[in-house]
């Protein structure tokens, strides 16, 4: 995947936006105002920096050269991906995915009212487990 590929599929994504605010050069994609993405724009090769779950974070850098921890981020929370076309592209949109979804699923129920974005779908309600006080009949 190309940068700029990369680009368009992360501003495709519902409710994202993109905008400069470190420089001319570093193109920051976020959703509810929260970035999910950071692409530096003369970066040779290419690269993006995607969040990522911590205990993918290292099973990912292991197994693909192209990812790394993320330059000027949180390592333990950010990986720098090298679109060098060493890496398969599902797995490059996989990873943008990702990253948007874990930025989407943090926003408080505020943020996402402030960014127009709808409220989380409740979680389905257990029942209680037969024989405690609220299961019995």
């Amino acid at each position: 995947m190309t940068r700029d590929e990369l680009i368009d599929c992360c501003r495709a994504m519902p409710y994202a936006t993109a905008d400069f605010p470190f420089d001319e050069v570093t193109l920051v994609v976020r959703v509810g105002g929260k970035m999910f993405a950071l692409v530096a724009l003369d970066a040779e090769p290419p690269s993006v920096n995607l969040k990522c779950d911590p205990e993918a974070a290292g099973d990912l850098r292991a197994t693909y050269p192209a990812i790394t921890p993320g330059r000027h981020m949180n390592k333990e929370h950010w990986n720098t991906v090298r679109l060098d076309g060493s890496l398969p592209e599902e797995l490059e949109r996989a990873l943008a995915d990702r990253s948007y979804d874990l930025v989407l699923d943090g926003l408080s129920a505020r943020e996402r009212e402030k960014a127009g974005i709808p409220p989380k779908a409740p979680a389905p309600r257990r029942s209680p487990a037969p024989g405690t006080r609220r299961g019995r009949a």
